[in-house]
């Protein structure tokens, strides 16, 4: 049986100005490590993936390479200079992705808890439809607002959507590596930004499911999330 090559990708250029610290938070320390390596090793777990592309800012590249290089992953792992935008930063990565990658997969650097089921189900998913991400039900009510009309923080409240309809986009998102670059190649060609993959797929009028992801899936924005992704982590390893 013919195996599926998945190629991951890791956008990790991000200056993390939220987090109101200095240090980029993809090289804050989880557990002692850099998040971005925490985070590489979790998708390591998965054996479907047979290579892993980072893109980072340009005076990372070099000393993000020889760190990667002693992580003894057994698989290749490419350093690429990022870009000014998330979807800058994928596309410099999909220009050294391996012509026979099956399927990409886009993970954000910073949501290192993931699980390798997470992971084994968004991929199989991936193989049936050609795209699948993460996401999780929105708890909360959802309200469409316009910002324009008020001053400051106001806004004004235009529609109220249904929380049945809504779910939170996580990482992976698993595309078909060809459905992946034909979305890129006309998001360039059209002048078309989405603050994610999945937004391009759905431009191009291709459905994209939905595989159950978890808030423990978080991704590290404010200063609190380093706290709570330990916390999830110490109760991660007692449940063992």
């Amino acid at each position: 049986m013919t195996m599926n090559r998945v190629t991951a990708i890791l956008p990790a250029a991000g200056l993390g100005t939220r987090m109101g610290a200095e240090t980029p938070k993809q090289f804050l320390e989880l557990d002692g490590v850099p998040v971005l390596i925490f985070t590489l090793h979790r998708l390591a777990a998965c054996a479907a993936i047979t290579e892993f592309v980072i893109s980072t800012r340009g005076d990372e590249v070099d000393s993000i390479a020889a760190r990667v290089a002693k992580e003894n992953l057994a698989r290749p792992v490419r350093v690429v200079r990022g870009g000014d935008t998330r979807q800058d930063s994928v596309a410099n990565a999909l220009a050294e992705v391996s012509s026979d990658a099956d399927l990409i997969l886009v993970h954000d650097a910073v949501r290192p808890l993931v699980t390798r089921d997470q992971i084994d189900r968004v991929i199989a998913e991936a193989l049936s439809c050609d795209a699948a991400i993460l996401g999780v039900p929105a708890m909360d009510t959802v309200k469409e607002v316009k910002r324009a009309s008020l001053p400051g923080d106001v806004a004004l409240i235009t529609a109220t959507i249904p929380r049945e309809r809504v779910v939170l986009a996580q990482t992976p998102q698993v595309f078909r590596a060809s459905l992946l670059l034909e979305a890129f190649a006309r998001a360039r060609q059209d002048g078309v930004s989405a603050s994610d993959e999945a937004g391009l797929i759905e431009r191009m009028g291709r459905d994209v499911h939905v595989v159950a992801g978890s808030e423990r899936n978080l991704k590290i924005t404010r200063p609190g999330d380093m706290q709570l992704a330990e916390f999830y982590l110490r109760e991660e390893r007692a449940a063992r």
